[in-house]
């Protein structure tokens, strides 16, 4: 199957010669000393469920840019996209450890998690969109307490306003389908909040627990209008479900609800979250902390607050949704 995100990220394909490269600089180096000592460019591995580079891992470039610091000679990155399969992260994850990475940077809850699994010794940096504590990765955001630390967005206070925004954008919004991956914990405390919410709304919310991408395929391509009036999207590519409703809103004309500013620049309908490129901005800080040789168990978890509401009004007005002026007000961005 040639999948919706494929098309999206095929020239981030090429992206991969680069991590070719990259691993085969690590190999012959061997394991590095710490990153304070360095005499060499600090190895940064980079771990997603995405095809190619996310917005915060060019974030977390070019504040390291922005910091002074020169991509080749002071630091190189190199990442392992697991391509929207999220089982086979902690093997993307270990193997990234045995290539000698001085530092891992974990674009998501379920990379963070399988990073935290696969060292307790390498410095992890990670972007997670709920609470790290509550997810298991730190002990505090104050003293995160191990070899993790990184940047995180408040989902538990975003997932109810998302919603709540998707109902004003659409008052007739009843029924709201939100498909997630049901080995995911991130993604099943996001289901609680979308359920809480929907009460509070009077949404109902139709969870759509999958395992497979196959699985998440299949109930995806049966989606409706006349089942649903729109779909919540989670947050990580994991399982390539935001693809699938991204097709099937132009499919079936249905709304899907995004998580990252990334869908509707795309095509897909809207989205309101924290703005990722930012997040990966403020890990640079931390990273060159660690490069400075501090402890990440002494750094503190940082919230990314700059959240973004993004409408593409050209789907808007293709699904036969007309946003009233107030609702477009508020938007930080619209795509026209």
């Amino acid at each position: 199957m040639a999948s919706v995100i494929g098309k999206q990220f095929t020239w981030w394909m090429r992206c991969t010669v680069a991590a070719v490269v990259f691993a085969a600089c690590l190999l012959a180096q061997g394991v590095a000393p710490a990153v304070a000592e360095m005499r060499r460019p600090v190895r940064i591995g980079a771990l997603t469920t995405s095809w190619g580079p996310t917005p915060g891992e060019v974030g977390l470039r070019d504040g390291l840019v922005k910091l002074g610091y020169r991509e080749n000679q002071d630091f190189v990155i190199g990442t392992r996209f697991t391509s929207g399969d999220g089982a086979t992260l902690p093997l993307a994850a270990r193997e990234l450890i045995k290539m000698g990475v001085d530092i891992m940077f974990a674009a998501g809850a379920a990379p963070a998690l399988a990073a935290q699994q696969a060292t307790s010794r390498v410095p992890v940096v990670f972007l997670v969109e709920g609470d790290p504590v509550q997810i298991g990765l730190v002990s505090s955001y104050a003293r995160p307490g191990a070899n993790l630390t990184g940047i995180s967005s408040d989902e538990t206070a975003l997932a109810p306003k998302r919603l709540e925004f998707f109902k004003r954008m659409i008052p007739e919004l009843r029924r709201v389908m939100f498909v997630f991956n049901a080995l995911d914990r991130f993604a099943n405390l996001q289901a609680l909040s979308y359920r809480r919410a929907g009460k509070r709304l009077g949404v109902e919310l139709l969870e759509r627990p999958v395992r497979t991408e196959a699985e998440a395929e299949a109930v995806v391509s049966r989606v409706g209008k006349t089942e649903v009036d729109g779909m919540l999207v989670t947050g990580m590519a994991d399982l390539n479900i935001p693809g699938f409703i991204l097709q099937a809103g132009a499919r079936a004309g249905v709304p899907g609800m995004f998580t990252a500013a990334f869908w509707p620049e795309r095509g897909g309908f809207a989205s309101y979250a924290a703005n990722n490129f930012t997040s990966g901005r403020q890990a640079a800080r931390l990273v060159e902390k660690i490069m400075r040789g501090e402890n990440p168990a002494d750094i503190p978890v940082e919230v990314n607050n700059e959240i973004e509401f993004v409408i593409n009004l050209k789907v808007a007005k293709s699904l036969g949704l007309e946003i009233s002026p107030e609702v477009l007000y508020q938007a930080h961005r619209i795509i026209r």
